[in-house]
């Protein structure tokens, strides 16, 4: 059993005589009529070398170029074997800076002279709300290239990324009603930013439950990322909503035009938090990336 809790799959070696260059052209001698069916033969029987492994996929037993290694990971077994070299690394990254972020903004962070201990709970809200809205657009940027372009992992990273966005939006809600308390009086306000939040969390759980209702899965693909495009217009409404309309939520703490209106060590501290809330997102969602394409191909089998 791997680190990423999935297992290993065996691979088999490849007829080195079928293989294709990066040019197109057989192995051997270049040109020869005589020579190229049989080895384009001998190249449709050679053995898939993954079990996801596809015939228009780059061959994995030579080094890709350079130019197009990031090209070649929207090939499924190319970004399976990928994910499954990364993600114990950002597991471990996602630990060490929420360890980190959480003993600076509980431990070494200074109290609030306003709103006193309370505060603390900037430490989740904030990169939660973060993350939110955007794993939200990320989610929606693979939707919309898997209407635009299909390609086959597109729709698997959507769904991959929506329930983390989902969890992180409910983070951000309970976090929020919970500072709200002591400092509003109150554990909820239909407030523009809490209304708007609120909804995401809505469209997270619809694109969840649409997707799951449909037994077709490439109609289900195709409705899930209508909802989650038509859906992108309210994360810039959960940004500006402090900006458009008069609310009781207070405005950003950090700024790309102005200093941050915080002490350096509450700056730090909820800097972390987002970095580990990034790596977090990253190894789980490709972690779940992996187990539905495995999923996805054995439901393609006869």
């Amino acid at each position: 059993m791997s680190m990423t809790g999935i297992a290993p799959l065996a691979t088999t070696s490849t007829d080195a005589a079928g293989d294709m260059t990066r040019s197109g052209a057989p192995h051997g001698r270049s040109g020869d009529p005589a020579a190229a069916p049989a080895s384009h033969a001998r190249q449709a029987a050679r053995p898939l070398a993954h079990p996801l492994d596809h015939p228009l996929d780059p061959p994995l037993d030579q080094p890709l170029a350079r130019p197009r290694r990031w090209r070649a990971l929207a090939s499924p077994v190319v970004f399976d074997r990928w994910a499954a070299r990364v993600v114990p690394w950002f597991a471990g990254a996602a630990a060490l800076l929420g360890a980190a972020g959480l003993w600076i903004g509980f431990v070494v962070a200074p109290t609030d002279h306003q709103q006193g201990e309370v505060y603390r709970l900037i430490y989740l809200h904030v990169p939660a709300a973060w993350m939110s809205m955007f794993l939200y657009l990320v989610a929606a940027l693979h939707a919309a290239l898997g209407l635009i372009y299909r390609t086959r992992l597109s729709p698997v990273m959507t769904r991959a990324l929506a329930p983390t966005g989902a969890v992180f939006t409910a983070i951000a809600l309970w976090t929020g009603a919970a500072w709200g308390k002591p400092t509003w009086g109150t554990w909820w306000v239909w407030d523009a930013r809490l209304t708007s939040e609120l909804l995401l969390l809505f469209l997270y759980l619809g694109y969840l439950a649409l997707v799951s209702a449909i037994d077709d899965v490439r109609r289900a693909d195709r409705a899930g990322a209508l909802l989650l495009l038509v859906g992108v217009v309210n994360v810039p409404v959960i940004y500006f909503s402090v900006k458009w309309w008069n609310t009781l939520h207070q405005g950003a703490s950090i700024r790309f035009d102005a200093a941050p209106s915080m002490a350096s060590s509450m700056l730090a501290g909820m800097l972390l938090m987002a970095l580990a809330c990034w790596a977090y997102a990253i190894a789980v969602s490709l972690a779940r990336a992996r187990c539905l394409l495995r999923e996805r191909h054995l439901e393609a089998l006869p």
